[in-house]
């Protein structure tokens, strides 16, 4: 019979939704582990569930403005040279109110969050959407 390390045998079972949670930065669930005793130990018993929480805090403001500005810079229908820090969608960027509903569309994807329509209509710059971003303790 051929055996397996316990932990060769537990990548092959594992289901494929483990390694997206191992990835996130913000919490993640780690199995416990029980080798059976057995003639080859080849079993293993999964016996519980420790949840671990990261070390590091939510996302800094510069981060969240680079990330923001990269979207931008991205969108078709704005000049990358006059995006910066203190843009307006509007007046500075020439976005009409379609193209920043897009804008905070991309925004809501890109930090894996949903952001309330009232909440949205609110968001008028980089500035504001940098500060609804860092207030929301949920977006990576």
């Amino acid at each position: 019979m051929n055996r397996f390390t316990a932990k060769s045998l537990f990548h092959r079972l594992k289901p494929s939704g483990f390694s997206i949670l191992q990835q996130q930065r913000t919490n993640f669930i780690k199995p416990t582990l029980k080798v059976l005793p057995s003639p080859s130990n080849s079993r293993i018993l999964i016996t519980s569930q420790q949840r671990f929480y990261s070390a590091e805090g939510g996302l800094s403001r510069q981060t969240i403005e680079a990330r923001i500005i990269d979207i931008l810079k991205g969108f078709d229908k704005v000049d990358p040279t006059k995006v910066s820090s203190e843009s307006r969608f509007t007046d500075d960027l020439g976005l009409d109110s379609l193209d920043t509903v897009e804008v905070v569309m991309n925004i809501e994807e890109d930090f894996s969050i949903e952001i309330p329509d009232k909440e949205a209509d609110e968001i008028r710059s980089i500035k504001d959407a940098v500060d609804y971003i860092a207030k929301r303790e949920d977006a990576h």
